[in-house]
């Protein structure tokens, strides 16, 4: 009997929408995969407890689904220790797509760069940080996403993200089980060096952080190589 092609769920970074990911996913259903793209709890719906919150909102909509692969995209790595205690079954494995590592006990501005995180601080209004898209130079999605249809769908998802979320420790759940890293872009070099040092399968694509929008076919493919390398110790 064929085994079951592997069933992927494509977590959105918590500072966009799920539509970052719905090329790849149709790509995937396209090669046979179910592939759906949850969408995180609006961080402005959200008070305080933002990780256990998030958590929640993505658990429910997983719940009673077959263990899949967790495929998390940028902000989205740190929530997965969150995201998995919470799941009914543990995950099949976890592929980080140029997403920040789990960072427990610490803040996301604890891990940014400190020029970033100056910046953004000094930019807040009344507790608001801007829009995603407005943390790049001019021009530079234009350049990532040329397609204008493609990047007005991306933008209509943004909106001013709360701060307390970026000052907010993460919670001391640790990543656990097999994990696998795809490297997109040279700004996720160091996250990249680290799967490599924990010996994590790991494929570089040098293309972009959006390339799941302009490069479906490409990080789908490298989606399925990394499946097959995460299964392959389950099967001797």
């Amino acid at each position: 009997m064929a085994e079951r092609a592997p069933r992927f769920v494509l977590l959105h970074s918590p500072l966009l929408g799920p539509m970052a990911w719905r090329r790849v996913a149709a790509e995937l259903e396209r090669r046979g995969h179910a592939a759906p793209t949850p969408r995180w709890p609006r961080l402005s719906d959200i008070v305080e407890g933002f990780y256990g919150a998030l958590a929640d909102g993505v658990a429910a909509e997983l719940a009673g689904e077959a263990p899949a692969l967790l495929v998390a995209h940028s902000g989205a790595g740190a929530l997965i220790p969150a995201l998995a205690a919470r799941l009914s079954s543990p995950p099949a494995g976890v592929i980080l797509v140029d997403a920040i590592l789990p960072h427990p006990g610490r803040s996301w501005f604890d891990t940014a760069p400190a020029e970033m995180r100056q910046r953004l601080r000094a930019g807040a209004q009344m507790g608001e940080l801007p829009a995603w898209d407005e943390w790049w130079p001019p021009g530079a999605l234009e350049r990532l996403v040329p397609d204008a249809a493609v990047r007005s769908e991306l933008l209509a998802e943004l909106e001013p993200l709360p701060q307390a979320y970026f000052e907010e420790p993460a919670p001391e759940e640790a990543l656990t089980g097999p994990v696998a890293y795809l490297q997109l872009s040279g700004a996720y070099e160091a996250e990249g060096l680290v799967a490599g040092r924990y010996g994590w399968p790991r494929v570089h694509l040098p293309l972009h952080h959006l390339a799941m929008l302009t490069h479906p076919e490409a990080v789908a493919a490298a989606l399925e190589s990394l499946a097959v390398q995460l299964a392959e110790p389950a099967h001797g």
